[in-house]
Order: structure tokens, then C-alpha cells, then sequence
């Protein structure tokens, strides 16, 4: 186990709070120079090698494309943009869906597969699958999760069900987060602090 929630990269998901773990490397980065060379007289070589020529203009194509695809902003970061003003269920679950998704709603019992981000009350990320590259699998509904992801997706108490292709915010009291014991503690800390009201930006991406 390397992550916080949800037994990730697990294949028999376990309840969240006894798989909590500290969470690796959550923002990571890599960075990359390209040399550009600028416009030169053709040579007599250039000239009579066309293909030579032909494989410099398909990379300096390729760059401009990957230039702009890195200055655009992700899809991820573009859904947290959209204002969300949350709607408090009787079970004391707010939600606000900043996508209504398509597809068929979930199951009980059904092997789902969904993105998310985590956050603390403050906006500290403790946990994402985004990071990981890799959605959580898990039976909704049967308490492989915590409580209010099952009642976030699968609805109840005044909380639609959540589509397939829907992306919806989350905010959990402690009851149905990781409670008055918290999570990932460990000599005096925990990533969850006991009793911590926590985000989540989920994206129900359907049957898995």
C-alpha cells in the first residue's frame, strides 16, 4: 500500500481508514529544455537532402504542439475553477456537481471506477489518483469506502446519484470520513488529523 485512501493499486480494496498510509510525492515535476537553432542559410547539403530538412520541420511542428498543449490548462485544474456552492444533504453530506455526467448511475454492489482529489478543511491535497495516474476500483455501496463516497455516488438522504461522466465535489463531515480517529497517524501526526471535515473532488467514470 503507497497511498492514503481507498486502497489503491490494491486488488481487494479495504476501508480507508485502516489502509491510510502517508501519501508519496504528490506534486512532481520534471522540466525540459529544447534547443531551437534559428534560421540559416540552405547549405548545398541541406539542398540536396530534402529529407534532412523535412525531419527538422516535422520537430519544430511537434514542439509548437507540445508547447501549446503544456500552456493550456489541464482538465483536472479547469473543473476546480468552477464555482460550486454546496448543497447540505440530512446526513449532513454537502455536494455540488460541477459536471452532470451522461451515463448510467452506479449500482450497490457494482465494481466502479472513479477519480478524485482529497483535501483537508485548509485546501492541503492529502491524497489524488490523479497524481498516480490510475482511477480507484472499488464495489460501491457494500463499505469498501468511506461513507460518504458511497452515499456521494450512489445518492441517498436527498443526494442525487452521480452519472457516469460526472465530476462532483464533496464535503464530508467527520462521521462519514475517518471520524474522531483520523487517518495516515503515526508518532503523534496523522495526514488526517481525528475528527477532520474533508473535500473531495470526485469524477465517476463508470462501470470498471
Amino acid at each position: 500500500m503507497s497511498t492514503l485512501a481507498f486502497s489503491i493499486g490494491s486488488s481487494t480494496p479495504r476501508k480507508l481508514i485502516i489502509s491510510a498510509t502517508l501519501p508519496s510525492n504528490l506534486n512532481t515535476s520534471q522540466a525540459s529544455t529544447i534547443k531551437i537553432s534559428s534560421h540559416q542559410h540552405k547549405t548545398s547539403h541541406e539542398i540536396e537532402n530534402p529529407i534532412l530538412f523535412r525531419r527538422r520541420e516535422a520537430i519544430g511542428i511537434s514542439f509548437c504542439c507540445g508547447l501549446l498543449g503544456a500552456l493550456l490548462p489541464k482538465e483536472a485544474e479547469a473543473t476546480e475553477a468552477i464555482p460550486c456552492e454546496l448543497t447540505v444533504a440530512s446526513s449532513g453530506l454537502a455536494y455540488c456537481d460541477k459536471i452532470v455526467g451522461s451515463g448510467p448511475e452506479a449500482v450497490k454492489g457494482q465494481l466502479i471506477k472513479a477519480h478524485y482529489t482529497g483535501k483537508l478543511e485548509n485546501g492541503k491535497v492529502f491524497d489524488s489518483s490523479y497524481n498516480r495516474g490510475k482511477p480507484l476500483t472499488f464495489r460501491v455501496g457494500v463499505g469498501e469506502v468511506i461513507k460518504g463516497w458511497d452515499q456521494g455516488i450512489l445518492g441517498g438522504d436527498g443526494v442525487p446519484p452521480m452519472l457516469a461522466g460526472g465530476k462532483r465535489t464533496l464535503k464530508l463531515p467527520p462521521e462519514l470520513g475517518y471520524g474522531i480517529r483520523g487517518a495516515g497517524c503515526k508518532g503523534g501526526s496523522c495526514v488526517i488529523p481525528p475528527a477532520s471535515v474533508l473535500l473531495f473532488d470526485v469524477e465517476f467514470i463508470g462501470k470498471a
